[in-house]
């Protein structure tokens, strides 16, 4: 099962990032969301950045005590 999305973010580009964002998700045929999230995890597995969100950072620490 996905993760559940429910949290919103809001960033302004310039025309040109938003056309090529457009255009990009089109011929990938995926949402321009999706496309994003595909490129970011892909970025991060290649660098070695791994996602552990502050929540499960908060179960590690209680956890530990």
């Amino acid at each position: 099962m996905a993760a559940e999305k429910n949290v919103s973010i809001s960033f302004r580009v310039t025309p040109e990032f938003k056309f090529l964002l457009e255009r990009a998700a089109a011929h990938e045929q995926r949402s321009q969301t999706n496309l994003l999230e595909k490129l970011l995890f892909d970025y991060c597995r290649t660098h070695g950045l791994s996602a552990n969100p502050p929540a499960a950072r908060e179960l590690e620490k209680a956890g530990a005590q």
